[in-house]
């Protein structure tokens, strides 16, 4: 087993490694480890009394504090992976005009379930995260958008706020600064399109949520019009860590330009699924010891490693990657949200394909033509293969629908529908013809 007396925590705090071993554990964590006085045993808010030279140093400028970001090569952890110091940069923090800081924890991606379990357990690492980076950029006003179908999470991250509005950490002159900001909860109602930045400003506005065109960005035209910058729940919650313990320590914590630890969702097909935090580099392969191999013993058979949008891998291609943007981006897929599906070999590529597509064109806003029309037309051509109707031409129209989505939409969701599609048939094209050709499943052990 990997040894992880050698991992370094980020914002967690917590090993998630244990709450998937011991449920002793896991049921202390739910009993009232997430509270104020916890998170301060543990050396919450020292980030913030740093900054603020609370305990007699020097503190730190908005530069300095960006300037350390930059260097930890802390790359966004909701699927982009943009820089975020470099992000941060980009707000005109000597702009007079209200700007604002949003979190995005509408986390609907099929298979992610990270970010939920931050709030549940740490939600003060978000919210000193948050802090933090409102400071660097000149922000007063923040929100976190939180997905609607966890709404016990939504209250957990109310009473959050409450404590660290009590304690003089949130609200007007943090900490005997001149420093002000105040943090909002603002649940969203389940929509998989506002995790898409700009659709979920639209949402905390009162509007329809669908995404925005762009250019204008955020950076410039955000929120009610105004700057704002955006990042994920996992990305504030390494930023105490960061400040606390500087952006070279994280860096050295992964690997060059993909600095620090990273949150991985393993789901399907193991023995222990769960949220486990690894060094960025890690083999796919000790992630997967983590979780207890593939379950019940059976071969691995396919990895999809960011999520349902990410193109799948074949076993042989996911055992020779490490857990990183570079290594998977090399591949031929995405780390994404950081969600690892597991599929073993008795499953059916073509039903797996089939439970995916219906999922887009159910979540499709219907805004721009060739998602709403074309992932109808994914969903019922792969139905047709599955169900013993599918006809020689239709692999091909299946290629040819997903290439034509591809990159003509407003946002990425006409992507996410397509190229689980190509990555299916790139890797997997053979069980497709199979289903084709013979009318039926071409894995017997198929359940």
């Amino acid at each position: 087993m990997l040894d992880l007396s050698q991992f370094q925590a980020t914002g967690l705090e917590t090993c998630f490694h244990d709450r998937h071993i011991n449920p002793q554990i896991y049921a202390g964590l739910n009993g009232g480890n997430w509270s104020l006085k916890d998170y301060e045993a543990r050396g919450g808010y020292q980030a913030l009394k740093k900054i603020f030279a609370k305990d007699g140093g020097e503190g730190l400028s908005p530069d300095q504090v960006i300037a350390e970001v930059k260097g930890s090569g802390l790359r966004g952890r909701g699927g982009a992976g943009f820089p975020t110091g470099l992000k941060w940069s980009f707000m005109p923090r000597a702009l007079p005009v209200q700007k604002y800081l949003v979190c995005n924890s509408d986390e609907g991606e099929p298979g992610t379930c990270k970010d939920r379990d931050i709030l549940r357990f740490n939600p003060h690492s978000v919210i000193e995260g948050m802090i933090i980076a409102s400071y660097a950029m000149g922000i007063s006003v923040g929100y976190n958008y939180i997905h609607g179908e966890i709404f016990e999470v939504y209250e957990r991250f109310e009473a959050a706020l409450e404590e660290a509005r009590a304690a003089g950490y949130l609200g007007n002159q943090i900490l005997g600064s001149t420093h002000s900001f105040q943090l909002h909860a603002h649940h969203g109602f389940g929509a998989y399109i506002c995790g898409e930045e700009t659709a979920l400003l639209e949402s905390i506005e009162g509007k329809k949520g669908q995404p925005r065109f762009k250019p204008p960005f955020p950076a410039s035209f955000g929120l009610y019009g105004k700057p704002t910058t955006i990042n994920n729940t996992e990305t504030f919650a390494a930023v105490p860590w960061i400040i606390r313990n500087g952006g070279q320590a994280y860096l050295e914590c992964g690997k060059p330009n993909n600095g620090g630890t990273k949150i991985f969702s393993m789901v399907g097909d193991v023995e222990r699924p769960g949220n486990y935090e690894i060094p960025l580099g890690t083999p796919f392969a000790k992630l997967l010891e983590l979780a207890g191999g593939v379950k019940g013993g059976k071969k691995l058979k396919a990895v999809i490693p960011g999520g349902s949008s990410a193109p799948v891998l074949p076993a042989a291609v996911m055992m020779d990657c490490t857990m990183d943007y570079d290594s998977i981006s090399k591949a031929g897929s995405m780390l994404g949200s950081g969600a690892v599906i597991v599929m073993d070999e008795t499953r059916c590529m073509v039903k797996s394909l089939l439970r995916l597509s219906y999922f887009y064109q159910h979540e499709s806003c219907g805004q721009c033509t060739p998602c709403r029309e074309g992932t109808g037309w994914l969903w019922r051509l792969v139905q047709r293969i599955e169900h013993g109707d599918g006809r020689p031409e239709d692999i091909a129209l299946l290629d040819n629908v997903a290439e034509n989505i591809m990159g003509r939409t407003i946002c990425a969701l006409g992507d996410a529908a397509a190229m689980p599609v190509r990555g299916m048939l790139k890797h997997f094209r053979d069980e497709f013809v199979h289903h084709v050709e013979h009318k039926t499943c071409k894995v017997p052990a198929y359940v």
